[in-house]
Formats: C-alpha cells, structure tokens, sequence
C-alpha cells in the first residue's frame, strides 16, 4: 500500500484505501443528520430548529458540492448532496409546520 506525499512520493495508503477512508466518514457524518429529519417528521414539531442555521449549512453544503466536483473526490461530492438533501428536507419541514 503507498501514500503520496507532497512531492509525489509513495509512503504507505494507497488512494484507494483514501477514498474508502473518506466513504466512511461520509457515512457517519451524513447519517447523523437522519434521525433529526426522522424525529422532526413524525414530531411535526419545529420550534427548537433554526431556519438560519440550516439555511447557512445548506449554502455551505452547496459550495462543498462544487468543490468536490472541482476535486474529484466521490466522498466530498456524496456526502455534501446526502446532506444538502436533508438539510432541504429540514428547511421545507421549518416553514410547513410553523
């Protein structure tokens, strides 16, 4: 297994392992977004989520989207539409049941 490092050079993870390191960190940190979307929709209780901070998230998401189309990297571009897809969810549920 080799690592690049700055000037090229292999050390010890392959790219492969890199991308499987970052798919699993997609993983967890997209997934723990779910059951907030979960509770919030069976609860229809809105009153403790703030609309600005997941409209600032959502905007943060999007451009994290661009960037890993820009970079290439499946784990960036995955996890930041997995997110951005609930974080909308979130938002659309904010001004439903105001």
């Amino acid at each position: 297994m080799t690592k690049l490092n700055s000037q090229g050079n292999n050390k010890r993870l392959s790219i492969e392992n890199i991308e499987i390191l970052g798919l699993v960190a997609v993983t967890l940190t997209t997934s723990a977004f779910v059951p907030q979307v979960y509770k919030t929709w069976k609860n229809k209780s809105v009153k403790d989520i703030s609309l600005s901070m997941y409209t600032v998230l959502l905007i943060g998401l999007l451009l994290w989207v661009v960037y890993g189309f820009y970079i290439n990297s499946l784990p960036i571009i995955a996890a930041n539409i997995i997110t951005a897809t609930l974080s909308v969810l979130m938002v659309i549920m904010k001004i439903k049941y105001k």
